[in-house]
């Protein structure tokens, strides 16, 4: 064993070091696990009525649905403005349709339907 000894300068150094690397790893392992899409086979899908495209909501099994509601103008979506999908807080870890909507839709504040 050597009896090596560490400045408080280098200790700190170091553990500032590892630090910062713990949200570059989180962020390299969260692009590796990319989200899938939600399918509206999903039982928790299925429960919300989710559907990929809100055109084709049943109105008559629905009756909150409003035409103009959908994922891209929801507060629970999260993805960025003008993508196809992207993800929600209601189905985490999965990817909804922009255009598709469920029963747990609100209206993103500053949002206008239609």
């Amino acid at each position: 064993m050597t009896d090596e000894k560490f400045s408080r300068r280098q200790l700190l150094q170091t553990a500032l070091a590892g630090l910062a690397a713990v949200p570059a790893a989180t962020l390299i392992a969260r692009g590796a696990s990319a989200a899938e899409p939600l399918s509206e086979t999903d039982a928790m899908a299925k429960s919300l009525a989710y559907v990929s495209d809100a055109s084709k909501v049943v109105a008559k099994t629905n009756p909150t649905y409003k035409p103009g509601q959908m994922c891209a103008n929801c507060i629970q979506f999260t993805g960025k403005a003008g993508a196809a999908d992207g993800s929600c807080t209601i189905f985490s870890g999965k990817l909804v349709k922009a255009k598709g909507w469920c029963k747990v839709w609100v209206l993103k504040p500053g949002e206008k339907l239609g």
